[in-house]
């Protein structure tokens, strides 16, 4: 068979069911085997808009899927996707095409080097020379996007290695085995050594807990112990929104003053899959005072990046807190602060932002409260860069995992409404949300066209406030100027959303009040159809941040 066929056949065995992509000269002979394999093709509008498609897709299931692109300017839409996704940790199958191999050295029509361009945006780049190694190479392929830190791969095809016929039977392929990666026994013992001498410890869950499926375990754990849990952004909704263990998010701007105060008073910081990232911890010599260190993650590379912890250990993360959990019964240790587990309900309440503004134009801060009222647990959303991010993060109710997938390590613009069509394919039983700024809605807004053309209904709702929100703040905080930061026209009637969402077969409305807003909610819930909200906002409402934990300044007063 030829090396494409080849190609469709063991996607198919490794349990690929959906595929985002645009088709092109440069990758026609993989679709001609696409075809009649059981893989549903999505169009896209754009390849970026695939890789976006495809990460939502695996946020929302943990089902790896593949994006298709051809040569050239396809293959290079693919990298902002690409980056997106691998400081994520996410896995896709990225497929390229690619000018014949004679091509390649020649600057030929549509023929880029992929292999340098892609080679640190992604686990591994594969341009396949040798079409007799396509299948070893495409078994690696899917075994390096599910090993160790998972994330995307990348194939870049000869046109020639695609046409060239192979010696290849899909029924004696068999996927790759992906081992688990176990903790050492002695620093397991040590980190429980650590905890019974805390007198007030802090779990972190990372993103790294949600990847392993051990969310369940983790909260076990820290009940024995009665300690409280911080979630990293990555991580919201891994703990419910009412447990009495639940700290919500420590950081500098998708922090929360509970997450911010219970991290500020640990003796003891116990991170278990998480990157301790700028945005979460600010300022370093804050964020370490007076407190000792356990890192546990499942990549080396990651222990020790940003600073030094007391204590590493190389682990995925649900057998790292198995081995804990066991440990901590063998030695009969309980609860290591019960007083201030029990308090922590209550100062969460007492901490929490208020939301219920009222008033026109609307406080975005109400844009929230309303969607955390107006969308059931099972509602899947997706958030991409800016004030608006910033705001979803802080604000947005979320109580189960798998549920919020926000782009975090890149804060990609254009990332929210493909990755929120991709999360539709991957649970079309699921109402899936995006939630962003007017200018962020100009990012691949045309994939609303796909939503509305495949029947995978979604929603995107505008926070419109016609300024470039948080630029102007970072602007105006840390350099003391604003310059082409306002968009007036966004909100004048210069630019109309819903005509946009009308011309690409959807439907919507501008809204001015919470009032219409709780009612346009309804109404895009109850429509069937992809909805988009503009929902107009106060303009120069700034949000809570600071540089470091202990001086994150809110503005936005409580009356």
């Amino acid at each position: 068979m030829k090396a494409a066929e080849a190609i469709v056949q063991i996607m198919v065995k490794e349990g690929i069911t959906d595929a985002f992509g645009i088709p092109g000269a440069g990758i026609n002979p993989v679709y001609k085997y696409l075809e009649d394999a059981p893989i549903e093709h999505f169009c896209m509008r754009h390849e970026e808009a695939c890789m976006h498609a495809a990460d939502g897709y695996y946020r929302a299931s943990h089902k790896i899927s593949a994006a298709l692109c051809t040569s050239g300017p396809g293959a290079t839409n693919f990298i902002t996707g690409l980056y997106t996704a691998h400081i994520d940790s996410i896995p896709v199958l990225a497929i390229t095409g690619q000018a014949n191999t004679w091509q390649m050295e020649q600057d030929a029509f549509q023929s880029v080097d992929m292999e340098s361009i892609a080679a640190t945006v992604c686990k591994k780049v594969f341009c396949i020379r040798d079409a007799e190694k396509t299948p070893e190479i495409v078994k690696e392929a899917f075994y390096l996007m599910r090993s160790g830190k998972p994330g995307p791969v990348v194939l870049d095809l000869p046109l020639d290695i695609q046409q060239t016929e192979i010696d290849f039977d899909i029924d004696s392929y068999e996927p790759a085995t992906i081992e688990t990666i176990e903790a050492d026994e002695a620093k397991i013992k040590e980190a429980i050594e650590m905890i019974a001498a805390a007198k007030a410890p802090i779990i972190i869950m990372g993103g790294g807990v949600i990847l392993s499926h051990a969310e369940k375990e983790l909260i076990q754990f820290a009940e024995m112990l009665e300690i409280p849990i911080i979630t990293t952004y990555m991580a919201k909704g891994g703990v419910p929104i009412e447990h009495p263990l639940n700290a919500g998010h420590a950081g500098i701007q998708v922090g929360q003053p509970i997450g911010n105060k219970y991290f500020l008073d640990s003796d003891l910081v116990i991170g278990i899959g998480n990157r301790f990232t700028d945005r979460h911890t600010g300022n370093l010599d804050v964020y370490r005072k007076d407190r000792k260190f356990i890192h546990i993650d499942i990549e080396q590379k990651q222990i020790g990046k940003v600073f030094d912890p007391d204590l590493g250990i190389v682990s995925d993360a649900k057998s790292a807190i198995q081995a804990l959990t066991t440990e901590a019964k063998a030695r009969n240790l309980g609860s290591i602060n019960p007083q201030r587990a029990a308090d922590l309900p209550k100062t969460r309440k007492e901490l929490a932002r208020k939301t219920d503004f009222d008033g026109t134009p609307m406080m975005p801060h109400r844009v929230f409260h309303e969607m955390n009222a107006g969308f059931d647990a099972n509602t899947m959303f997706t958030a991409g860069c800016g004030i608006t991010q910033i705001w979803s993060g802080q604000l947005q109710e979320i109580d189960r995992p798998r549920r919020y997938l926000p782009s975090g390590g890149a804060g990609t613009l254009g990332y929210e409404i493909p990755a929120a069509f991709g999360a539709k394919v991957a649970d079309p039983k699921a109402q899936s949300v995006t939630v962003l700024g007017d200018f962020g809605f100009t990012f691949m807004g045309e994939e609303i066209a796909v939503a509305a053309a495949c029947k995978k209904p979604i929603i995107v709702i505008i926070v419109n406030n016609a300024y470039l929100g948080l630029i102007r703040q970072n602007q105006k905080g840390a350099y003391g100027f604003e310059y082409a930061v306002d968009m007036p026209y966004n909100q004048d009637g210069t630019m109309d959303y819903i005509k946009v969402a009308e011309g690409f077969g959807c439907q919507g409305e501008r809204v001015f009040t919470p009032d219409e807003l709780k009612a346009a909610i309804k109404r895009a819930q109850d429509s069937g159809k992809t909805y988009v909200i503009d929902a107009i906002c106060v303009q120069e409402q700034l949000c809570d941040m600071g540089s470091a934990l202990d001086n994150v300044k809110s503005f936005v007063s409580a009356d």
